[in-house]
């Protein structure tokens, strides 16, 4: 059985003192930087607090009713009717596009995601089936009723540019972190190291539903069940370590930062396939990918 990496609460990027004094909703983690949990999963503001209309970032879109908190959420730490300048996608798992469709049409912004995801997200293709059988908690077992997509926002959609540049977020670049979906992408801003790494890595163990409520921290591998392509996965990390972070936001858990957070992602890029890749399961011996279709599936 795969096993994870404990990581010291000392390490956690939010200051909660701070945030409650703040009280816009969210855990600020740098003075442009902040993101806020939603059930499962993170959603990440960028822009500094009091940005005018369409200067700053929404990326990922939470779960499906959540539109409301990140509207308000936003509203709060950028202002009143201040719409984004774009929201952009790491990748389109439920979990992460719920309010994704509402959002773009309340704000009439333009979503980005990486080309190999927009069949997820123009309603022409969902993703392959969860597995079930990996992760041994209640997260994964749930997995086979989680909604596969696709959303359709097709009418706001583009495609990240070829440069690596962040539409709306200059400083940063995307970079492909395929694995857990075909077109997941993270995104790095050099001149303070920090990464926002989507589900490429997390910092809970996102397949047990008592780890997901307690947000105890935790080096982990991307979430097994949605997991289509462990070669790739592993690959991603390793990418991800080599930068040398040191602040990391991720979709799951809390954004962590320092030098133990690094010597964790180093661990578990130097030993994924034991620490992070399943004994057995439906994709472990037969990824899907995007390069023969199999990550493709008809609606």
């Amino acid at each position: 059985m795969a096993r994870q990496i404990p990581l010291d609460s000392a390490g956690r990027a939010d200051d909660p003192e701070r945030d409650r004094a703040r009280d816009d909703g969210t855990r600020e983690i740098a003075s442009d930087l902040a993101y806020r949990r939603l059930a499962i999963v993170n959603v990440v503001f960028v822009g500094a607090p009091g940005a005018a209309d369409q200067q700053w970032v929404l990326i990922d879109a939470g779960v499906m009713g959540t539109a409301g908190l990140i509207a308000k959420a936003a509203e709060e730490r950028f202002g009143p009717d201040s719409r984004p300048a774009a929201i952009v996608m790491t990748h389109g798992h439920f979990d992460h596009v719920g309010a994704l469709e509402e959002l773009a049409e309340r704000w009439e912004a333009p979503v980005y995601a990486h080309g190999l995801e927009h069949p997820y997200l123009d309603g022409s293709a969902s993703y392959p089936p969860p597995d079930p059988s990996v992760g041994g908690g209640l997260m994964s077992l749930m997995a086979p009723l989680y909604p596969r997509g696709p959303v359709n926002v097709g009418r706001w959609l583009h495609r990240l540019p070829e440069d690596g540049s962040v539409p709306g977020m200059p400083g940063w670049r995307w970079l492909p972190t395929p694995g857990h979906s075909p077109g997941h992408v993270s995104f790095w801003r050099e001149a303070d190291r920090t990464i926002i790494a989507g589900d490429a890595f997390i910092t809970t163990r996102q397949e047990s539903a008592y780890a997901v409520a307690v947000q105890d921290p935790e080096m982990h591998g991307p979430p097994m069940y949605y997991t289509t392509d462990w070669q790739k996965a592993r690959d991603s990390v390793v990418l991800l370590a080599g930068l040398e972070p040191e602040l990391a936001v991720t979709g799951h858990g809390p954004a962590m930062r320092g030098s133990g957070m690094r010597a964790a992602l180093h661990e578990l890029a130097r030993d994924f396939d034991r620490i992070a890749v399943p004994d057995h399961g439906t994709y472990v011996d037969a990824p899907a990918r995007a390069e023969d279709g199999s990550a493709y599936r008809r609606p």
